[in-house]
């Protein structure tokens, strides 16, 4: 898969099939347009393009910042994006000046003229231009003038997209991770900077890796104990994870922290990556630590179990 980040500067694509979109998640819904857009593509003898944005359009067109939480990073989109066998993907700038573009200019300035597309496949609901004033009516009317096709993507789809993009959202923030990971085909993850926490767990035999996120916009799980794979250094350990306020410290701030498995390196500063596999039980207050220690034994044999 190629890369593309300046717009101005494409390569001229062979019988272009795109489609558009954010594609966050790139859970089982999203394969599907990914798997018509291949096959639509090998009809043409042409090229498959994603054509997605960043930042995501929310941030520029919503007053409300706050409220975007991505299941992917831009990162790990195009890690995932990378393994659907797609040729092509385009990251465009989404900027207020892109976002304010008339929605004929959409399709003729950016659409026609940066890709001369072949096809372009999209929902029947597809917004597009300032104030989303383009439509699926608009792409259709000057499929006729630009010579493209126009398949769209079935409303059955585009609903389980829609379905499953929220219910990955709200399980994840719910600490249903299997739910979470069902839609998604795959395990969800994060990637988290280890830094220097209390280290009181190191005081009852259960050292962890305290965690700060490395990219603000990333959904968190919900609080709780969770059985966990660690990948440091491209290697995978088996793990627990902990994230919340750890009440029997009487902790005040919310925290992620991993216990790795079989591990004694010194990994202060570095980056690892969380693949969460299991919700065992919620974040409890214990009496004491020696209480605290016989609960973190019972969760290391749970994690085992289904690890």
């Amino acid at each position: 898969m190629q890369i593309h980040r300046d717009i101005n500067n494409l390569p001229v694509f062979k019988n272009a099939v795109i489609t558009i979109g954010t594609f966050d998640g790139v859970h089982l819904g999203h394969q599907q347009i990914i798997d018509s857009l291949k096959e639509e593509a090998e009809k043409a003898n042409g090229e498959s393009i994603i054509i997605t944005f960043h930042p995501h359009p929310r941030k520029i067109v919503s007053s409300v910042i706050t409220g975007v939480r991505l299941i992917n990073t831009l990162n790990e989109r195009i890690e995932l994006l990378e393994k659907t066998g797609i040729d092509h993907l385009v990251i465009v700038p989404f900027t207020e000046y892109f976002a304010n573009q008339e929605a004929e200019a959409y399709i003729s300035d950016f659409l026609v003229d940066k890709f001369k597309p072949h096809t372009i496949i999209i929902g029947y609901d597809h917004r597009f231009g300032k104030e989303r004033s383009g439509d699926y009516k608009l792409m259709e009317e000057k499929a006729l003038v630009y010579n493209y096709q126009l398949k769209e993507i079935p409303e059955h789809i585009q609903n389980a997209i829609k379905v499953s993009s929220t219910n990955i959202r709200n399980a994840i923030l719910h600490s249903n991770i299997e739910e979470a990971s069902n839609f998604l085909g795959y395990d969800f993850f994060f990637e988290g900077e280890v830094f220097h926490g209390d280290k009181i767990g190191r005081e009852i035999g259960y050292p962890t890796a305290n965690l700060k996120s490395t990219d603000e916009e990333k959904i968190v799980l919900g609080d709780g104990i969770y059985a966990v794979y660690c990948v440091v250094d491209g290697k995978r350990y088996k793990g627990m994870m902990s994230i919340g306020f750890r009440p029997t410290v009487n902790g005040r701030k919310r925290v992620t922290e991993v216990n790795i498995f079989e591990f004694d390196k010194q990994i202060y500063g570095e980056t690892i990556r969380v693949i969460v596999k299991k919700y065992l039980r919620a974040e409890e207050k214990f009496k004491d630590l020696e209480e605290l220690k016989q609960a973190l034994h019972k969760d290391k044999e749970n994690s085992l179990k289904c690890l």
